[in-house]
């Protein structure tokens, strides 16, 4: 169902482009996605990799409270 596309189909696909976008904007459009698929790619080769690594245990926040000491006296000072 599902077939390849032609040269026909491309130079249609490219002409409307150009249409949108104007013959200026071509070079960045194409960086761009140039751009997104290498970073596809690397993230798909990244998370092979994580998949192999074993998960590292994480570490527990502590909360210290405050002490008496460290709380403002007044609080007239700071609502200034």
């Amino acid at each position: 169902m599902l077939k390849s596309l032609g040269p026909m189909e491309l130079g249609i696909i490219l002409l409307i482009v150009v249409m949108i976008f104007g013959v200026g904007k071509l070079p960045q459009i194409g960086s761009a996605i140039g751009k997104s698929i290498r970073a596809f790619k690397k993230s798909q080769a990244d998370d092979d990799e994580v998949e192999e690594e074993t998960p590292k245990p994480r570490k527990r926040r502590v909360v210290k409270k405050k002490t008496a000491a460290e709380t403002p006296a007044d609080d007239k000072t700071q609502s200034a």
